[in-house]
């Protein structure tokens, strides 16, 4: 299936990942030059045919105007399967490190998930069958050309998928609301799946089943205060990420 990559982010990422086959690159004459060059001379290294149309052409055939003057006619990018993800598993030396999303409603949301998991250095995102609706494009933009790059798990089967990543060496700590221990509490150095619910259902009990502990993200407790909004699934996962490097960084809690 051939896919649309609009603007340098997204197409200077794919052009270094090697994930998707990138057939032509189309580039307005009044671009500048100084924003598209990298990703020329990237093109003309691998031998990808440039095109240099009018603005008005490559307007028409993008989806959106915040393409700068690029647009990649490719390949859509495979998804990592379930098997794939456990034998990198097994050759990586550091440990593992990775998201299971559920309920993600949002694209905005789960680009901005994409970006801060691939700046933090995870494995991949692993996301349910039945919530895997989103345009890739979109993700592509939205994560600032990070989707190209990070790794994505179809998980068709929760339960079975989960017990084979445990049995490849991996705890699944579970965040939700209600739990008795913060993520300062918890052991993040250790090979792990941080699994993160939906924001309005949280995680699922087939998830929980599966989950060797569970953590909250500290809160202050101010009386007589009950109308604080809860935060964004993107924002939790950054700031759950973050403690998780952290940890890492300085050899432990």
């Amino acid at each position: 299936m051939k896919e649309k990559l609009e603007g340098r982010q997204s197409i200077l990422a794919a052009l270094k990942a090697h994930r998707r086959k990138i057939e032509l690159i189309m580039v307005s004459w009044s671009a500048h030059r100084d924003k598209t060059a990298d990703v020329l001379t990237l093109a003309t290294q691998q031998n990808i045919p440039v095109k240099t149309v009018s603005p008005e052409e490559l307007d028409a055939a993008a989806k959106g105007r915040t393409h700068g003057g690029l647009i990649a006619i490719c390949s859509s990018i495979s998804l990592t399967t379930a098997d794939e993800l456990i034998d990198n598993i097994k050759r990586k030396e550091q440990a593992s490190l990775m998201l299971l999303l559920e309920g993600v409603e949002d694209e905005q949301n789960l680009g901005f998930i994409i970006r801060s998991a691939f700046a933090f250095g995870l494995d991949a995102i692993l996301l349910k069958k039945h919530i895997w609706n989103f345009d890739p494009l979109t993700l592509s933009r939205t994560s600032c050309g990070a989707y190209e790059r990070l790794s994505l798990v179809k998980i068709e089967k929760e339960s079975e998928t989960l017990k084979q990543l445990s049995r490849s060496g991996l705890k699944i700590w579970g965040a939700i609301a209600g739990a008795k221990r913060t993520f300062y509490d918890m052991d993040f150095s250790c090979p792990c799946i941080i699994a993160l619910g939906g924001e309005k259902r949280g995680l699922s009990a087939v998830v929980r089943e599966q989950c060797d502990g569970f953590f909250r993200i500290p809160m202050p407790n101010i009386p007589g205060d009950d109308e604080r909004p809860s935060l964004s699934l993107s924002h939790s996962a950054a700031i759950i990420m973050a403690e998780v490097m952290r940890q890492r960084l300085n050899g432990g809690v």
